[in-house]
C-alpha cells in the first residue's frame, strides 16, 4: 500500500520527537490509561480467539496484551516507525484509518485508539469511524478513543505554568476551538464526550457508551511525578479506584484525560 497521507508535523512528532512505545508504560498517568483501557475493553470484547483490527495501533502497546489474551490481532498505522516496532507483536502494515484495506465485515473487533486524536476535520473523523464500522462484522465491536476537550487545562496545572500568559493563551485556544496546532504536542483534536458519542452514532453504530478513561484524579498522579517523586502504588490504586467510581456520574467525564467509546455494528450489516 502507498504511504498514507499524514500531516508533516504528526509524522515528525511520532518519528523523531517521542517514542510512542514508552508513553503508556513509563509514566504514572500512562500506566493508569493503559490499565483502564484494558479493563474497559475486556468488558466488551468477544471471547478469544476473535479477530481484532488495531487501527492506528502505534507500536503495538494494546496489540501486545490482546495477543497475550489469545486474540488474533492485525495492526494498521500511518507511521513507518510504528509499523516496524509493531511487527514484533503482530502482523502490521502501513495504512490510513480513513481508507482501510480490510474487507467488509472481516473483523470481530475494530479499535480506533489513536486516529481521532489527529483528525481535526469532522469529515475525516467520520470517514475513520465509517471505515471501522464497514470492516467490523454485524454485531461486532467498534471502540474509539479521543482526547478530552479539557485535558490540557488539567495537564498544564501539573506543569505549574498555566498562570503564564503564553500557556493561558494556548489552552484557551484549545478550549474554544478544540484544536491544538502549536508547540509541545502536535496537530490534535480535543473531543467533548457527547460529541464523541454523536460521531459514533452518525457512523451507524448502536448501543454507544462512553467512558472517562483515567477518571478525575489522573492529574494528581502527574503532578506528583512532575515534582520529581515517583507516585506510590497506593496513590495509583486510589486514582484507579476514583476512575471506576466516577463511571456512574456522567458529569465527571470531563475530568478525564481521554475518553473511550464503544459501539456495535447493527446485526443487519452495512
Amino acid at each position: 500500500m502507498s504511504k498514507p497521507e499524514l500531516a508533516p508535523q504528526i509524522e515528525h512528532f511520532y518519528s523523531q520527537v517521542i517514542d510512542e512505545n514508552d508513553r503508556l508504560t513509563m509514566s504514572a498517568d500512562g500506566r493508569l490509561e493503559l490499565l483502564r483501557t484494558q479493563e474497559i475493553l475486556r468488558r466488551y470484547l468477544p471471547s478469544a480467539p476473535a479477530r481484532v483490527l488495531d487501527v492506528g495501533g502505534g507500536t503495538g502497546v494494546h496489540a501486545r496484551w490482546l495477543v497475550e489474551d489469545g486474540y488474533e490481532v492485525e495492526l494498521v498505522d500511518p507511521v513507518i516507525r510504528h509499523v516496524e516496532q509493531a511487527a514484533k507483536v503482530c502482523p502490521s502494515e502501513l495504512g490510513d484509518a480513513r481508507k482501510l484495506a480490510a474487507l467488509d465485515s472481516s473483523f470481530d473487533v475494530v479499535q480506533v485508539l489513536g486516529p481521532l486524536y489527529h483528525l481535526p476535520e469532522l469529515r475525516d473523523r467520520q470517514a475513520a469511524l465509517s471505515e471501522a464500522r464497514r470492516v467490523a462484522r454485524p454485531g461486532g465491536l467498534v471502540a474509539a478513543a479521543a482526547i478530552n476537550r479539557y485535558s490540557s487545562l488539567f495537564e498544564h496545572v501539573t506543569y505549574a505554568h498555566l498562570h503564564t500568559e503564553r500557556l493561558q493563551t494556548a489552552v484557551s485556544k484549545i478550549l474554544s476551538t478544540a484544536v491544538h496546532d502549536g508547540k509541545g504536542f502536535t496537530l490534535a483534536y480535543f473531543h467533548r464526550a457527547e460529541e464523541l458519542v454523536a460521531e459514533m452514532r452518525d457512523a451507524g453504530l448502536t448501543d454507544v457508551e462512553v467512558f472517562g478513561v483515567e477518571g478525575p484524579a489522573w492529574s494528581l498522579l502527574k503532578a506528583v511525578e512532575q515534582s520529581g517523586t515517583v507516585p506510590s502504588e497506593d496513590l495509583l490504586a486510589s486514582a484507579l479506584t476514583a476512575a471506576r467510581m466516577a463511571e456512574s456520574y456522567p458529569e465527571l467525564l470531563a475530568a478525564s484525560s481521554h475518553l473511550l467509546a464503544v459501539g456495535r455494528v447493527p446485526e443487519g450489516g452495512i
